[in-house]
């Protein structure tokens, strides 16, 4: 059997990957999700993910890979989160996207290591964050990339 992909206008799958991603980030910010809620959560990550391969940039990619990276760590998968982290530091490394993008990747790999329990690691990726949230221009992402290491269970 051979794949094939299901060709929709590039504008028509930008938005469905652009809504599906801030669908993900509602349900991710939402306190007391369902467990149909987390199914739901995770599947509209993968779908958001499987849009910008079509349309989008490596930086896309890079956000796509940290955000399953995050909604793993939430429905408490280690194996996933760790996959997805690290494809977002690979994105982020082989496409120079800046301190932003790379600080939230070893933000992911941190996060991922820290729900396994992985000190070691969880606090090598949070000094390499803080490392590149130093770097980062922009005042408001600065902040938004510290606040988000800082939240991360030590």
């Amino acid at each position: 059997m051979t794949s094939s992909k299901i060709m929709l206008d590039p504008s028509i799958e930008r938005q469905l990957a652009a809504d599906l991603f801030n669908a993900t980030w509602d349900l991710i910010d939402k306190l007391s999700r369902t467990p149909n809620e987390d199914e739901h959560m995770v599947h509209m990550a993968h779908a958001s993910r499987y849009h910008w391969e079509a349309v989008g940039t490596p930086v896309n990619f890079a956000r796509g890979e940290w955000q399953l990276s995050r909604v793993y760590v939430l429905v408490k998968r280690f194996e996933p989160a760790l996959y997805h982290a690290t494809a977002s530091l690979h994105w982020c490394q082989q496409n120079d996207l800046g301190a932003f993008d790379l600080g939230f990747a070893h933000e992911a790999m941190a996060r991922a290591y820290a729900l396994n329990s992985q000190d070691v690691l969880r606090n090598t990726h949070i000094a390499w964050a803080r490392v590149a949230a130093d770097t980062v221009e922009d005042a408001s992402d600065r902040n938004w990339l510290i606040k988000n290491i800082q939240s991360i269970a030590t």
